[in-house]
C-alpha cells in the first residue's frame, strides 16, 4: 500500500477536522502529500429568487472565502514543511464531488470524518460516509477521533468468502496491515468471526437434530480456512483469532477489549438496487466500532 498522495475530506458542517489530523499525523511519519477538498453547498441558494447572475456572483463568493479560510487554517503546515494542495467546490450531492476529485487525483487514500447518523437518516438522506463506502474506487479511512486511541491495528478477514467477497481480497486486507505496521508502527492482529445458521432457524427436524454435527463441521471448516490463509504469510499465530459470532458483534467487542485504533475490512459493490439498502457489514461495524475503519476494494474495482 502506498502512503504518497493522501486526499483528505475537510468537513464543512464541523469545526473539528478529525480525518486532517490522522492524514497530518501519518503525512508525518512518511513525508506524503496532502490534497484538501472541501464541498460547499447552501440550500438558500437553490430557491429561484436570484437570478443566476447573482447566483453565480454569491457562490463564487463564497467558495472563494471557504478557500481562503481553510488556506489559512492549515498555513501552519505548509510553513512546517507539507506539501499541501487546497480544493473547494460547489455541490449539492458531496460524496458525488468527492468521488469525481478520486477519479482525477488518484490517491492513495482518501480520508472522511466520520459523524453518528441513524439507519433512518441514511436511508432517507444518503450519508456521504455510507455512500463512499459502497462507491469509492480506494482505500478509505474513516477517522473516528482525531486521536488514536492505541497504536494496534485489526483486519478483518473472511476466508471462506461467506459474505460473497472474492478470494483475492483477505489477500489484500492482510498486505495492508503488513504495510501499515511497516509505514506506521502500528501493531497488526488479524481476526475472522463466523457464526452457523442459529437452531432456532431449523424447522425441519432431521436438519434439527443433526444440528450438533452442522455446528461442529463448520467450525473445522472455517479453522482450516483461516489457519491455510494465515500460513501464507509470516502472522505469529498469537495475533490470529477465530472467534464465533457475527462480524457487527464480534469485531466491535475485539476493538474494545484489545485497544485497536484502526480496523481494516473489505467491502464490495453488488449493483445499484443494493446502494439502496442498509445492512452491509462494513457499514453495520461502522456505526458500532469507537475507532477508525478503513475500507479496502478489490483490486480494479469500485
Amino acid at each position: 500500500m502506498n502512503l504518497q498522495r493522501l486526499l483528505v475530506v475537510i468537513d464543512a458542517e464541523h469545526q473539528q477536522q478529525p480525518a486532517l489530523q490522522r492524514a497530518v499525523d501519518i503525512a508525518r511519519q512518511v513525508g506524503a502529500e496532502l490534497h484538501l477538498l472541501k464541498v460547499e453547498y447552501h440550500p438558500s441558494l437553490e430557491t429561484g429568487l436570484l437570478d443566476n447572475r447573482l447566483l453565480n456572483r454569491a457562490r463564487d463568493a463564497i467558495l472563494q472565502q471557504s478557500c481562503e479560510d481553510l488556506r489559512a487554517s492549515v498555513a501552519h503546515l505548509s510553513d512546517e514543511g507539507f506539501k499541501i494542495q487546497v480544493d473547494v467546490r460547489w455541490a449539492k450531492r458531496r460524496h458525488e464531488e468527492i468521488l469525481a476529485r478520486v477519479a482525477v487525483l488518484q490517491p492513495d487514500i482518501l480520508f472522511k470524518s466520520t459523524h453518528p447518523s441513524s439507519a433512518l437518516r441514511r436511508l432517507l438522506l444518503s450519508d456521504t460516509s455510507w455512500q463512499l463506502i459502497r462507491r469509492c474506487p480506494v482505500p478509505l479511512w474513516l477517522v473516528h477521533d482525531a486521536e488514536l486511541r492505541g497504536q494496534r491495528l485489526c483486519a478483518a478477514l473472511d476466508p471462506l468468502h461467506s459474505a460473497d467477497k472474492p478470494a483475492a481480497l483477505d489477500h489484500q486486507l492482510i498486505r495492508t496491515a503488513q504495510a501499515l505496521q511497516a509505514a506506521l508502527g502500528l501493531y497488526a492482529e488479524y481476526l475472522h468471526a463466523h457464526a452457523p445458521l442459529p437452531h432456532s432457524l431449523l424447522f425441519d427436524a432431521e436438519v434439527a437434530q443433526a444440528y450438533d454435527d452442522y455446528v461442529k463441521r463448520c467450525s473445522r471448516e472455517h479453522r482450516e480456512a483461516f489457519d491455510k490463509l494465515i500460513a501464507q504469510y509470516a502472522i505469529d499465530r498469537a495475533d490470529a483469532h477465530l472467534l464465533d459470532g457475527f462480524a457487527e458483534e464480534v469485531i466491535p467487542r475485539f476493538v474494545h477489549e484489545h485497544n485497536i485504533s484502526l480496523v481494516v475490512m473489505g467491502a464490495i459493490a453488488r449493483g445499484h438496487l443494493d446502494s439502496l439498502l442498509i445492512g452491509h457489514t462494513a457499514e453495520r461495524v461502522l456505526e458500532r466500532i469507537e475507532c477508525d475503519l478503513l475500507v479496502i476494494k478489490p483490486e480494479g474495482k469500485g
